[in-house]
C-alpha cells in the first residue's frame, strides 16, 4: 500500500502524515517542490525535527538553492525511495501539494525531448501564465515575458494530458485529501504568515544579500515577494499582502489540480479535534487499503 496525502497549504497534511506513519509503520516522502531545498524552511512550512516524532522523512533538504532540480530529477529520486521503503516492509506515505510532481511520480509520465509546436496566439499573457501555474513547476516566471512563457508551456503540454491518459505505475495507492472551508483556509494562511513574519525575514535576507535569484527562490512563495522590501521598492505591509495573495491563489490552483487530475477522497479537517479527522481517515484506509 502507498498512501498519498494531498491538499492546499495550511490544512494539516504534515500532522496527518506523521500520525498515519506511526499507525501503519510508514516512512514519509516529500512531494513539495520547494521543500527539497536546504534553508527554505519557514516560508515552505517544512516539517521540524520535533514534528517528525522520530518518523523517517525523505526528499527534504537534498539540494542547495543554487542547484537546479527538475520534476524529472524528483521523479527518479522519489521512485527509488518508494522502492527502498517497500523493500523494508514499510508503507510509503507521500505528502505534499505539488500536483505535477505527484503525477510524474506515480504515473508512467515520460519526459520527451521532442516538442510539438502549438499555437497560443489566441491566449493573453495572463492566460498563458495561469496555464503554466497549473503545473506547479519550480521555475522563475515573468508574467509578461511572452516568448519565454510560450516555450515553457509548449514543453509542459507536450508531455501533459489529463491523468486518464497515463497508466498508474502502482496499483496500491490511496489518495487522501484534506480540505476545509475556503474562508477558514484563507484565515489560517493569513495567521500563519503573521506569526512567522520575523523568522521569515531572517530566513530570506541572507539569500537577498548574496544576490541569489535562482528558480528555487524566485518561485518560492514568501521569498521573492520580500525582495522588493529589501530593495526599498515596497513597504513590508505591501510585501506581506503579496505573499498572502499569492498563497491564496496557489491554494486555488492546488484544489483545481487535485480535483481534476487525481481520484482523491476528501476529508474536512477538524481543527478543534484533529483526532476525529485521523480516526475518520484511518477507518477509510482500513476499509480500502490495498495490500
Amino acid at each position: 500500500m502507498i498512501i498519498c496525502i494531498v491538499g492546499p497549504t495550511a490544512v494539516g497534511k504534515t500532522k496527518l502524515s506523521v500520525e498515519l506513519a506511526k499507525i501503519y509503520n510508514g516512512e514519509i516522502i516529500n512531494a513539495d517542490s520547494t521543500q527539497v531545498y536546504k534553508g527554505m524552511d519557514i516560508g515552505t512550512a517544512k516539517v521540524t525535527k520535533e514534528e517528525k516524532e522520530g518518523v523517517p522523512h525523505h526528499m527534504f533538504d537534498i539540494k542547495d538553492v543554487t542547484e537546479d532540480y527538475s520534476v524529472f530529477d524528483y521523479q527518479k529520486d522519489a521512485r527509488e525511495k518508494i522502492s527502498e521503503i517497500k523493500n523494508k516492509g514499510k508503507i510509503p506515505i507521500i505528502v505534499g501539494g505539488s500536483g505535477y510532481y505527484i503525477k510524474a511520480l506515480l504515473y508512467d509520465y515520460e519526459f520527451s525531448n521532442e516538442e510539438v509546436k502549438k499555437d497560443y496566439s489566441h491566449l493573453s499573457n495572463e492566460e498563458i501564465y495561469e496555464k503554466i501555474m497549473d503545473y506547479d513547476v519550480c521555475v522563475p516566471i515573468e508574467k509578461n515575458n511572452r516568448k519565454r512563457n510560450v516555450r515553457l508551456l509548449e514543453k509542459l503540454e507536450n508531455g501533459s494530458f489529463s491523468i486518464q491518459d497515463f497508466k498508474a505505475l502502482y496499483d496500491d495507492v490511496l489518495f487522501i485529501g484534506l480540505t476545509t472551508d475556503r474562508d477558514n483556509l484563507y484565515e489560517r494562511i493569513n495567521k500563519r504568515f503573521d506569526s512567522m513574519l520575523i523568522d521569515l525575514i531572517d530566513e530570506v535576507k541572507p539569500f537577498y544579500l548574496k544576490g541569489i535569484k535562482t528558480k528555487a527562490i524566485m518561485n518560492g512563495i514568501g521569498y521573492k515577494e520580500l525582495y522588493p522590501f529589501f530593495d526599498h521598492e515596497k513597504t513590508l505591509k505591501e510585501c506581506v499582502n503579496d505573499i498572502k495573495k499569492n498563497t491564496r491563489n496557489y491554494a486555488k490552483r492546488q484544489y483545481t489540480w487535485f480535483m481534476n487530475q487525481m481520484n482523491v477522497t476528501w476529508f474536512t479537517t477538524n481543527y478543534d479535534d484533529f483526532k476525529e479527522t485521523i480516526l475518520e481517515i484511518v477507518t477509510f484506509i482500513d476499509i480500502n487499503k490495498k495490500i
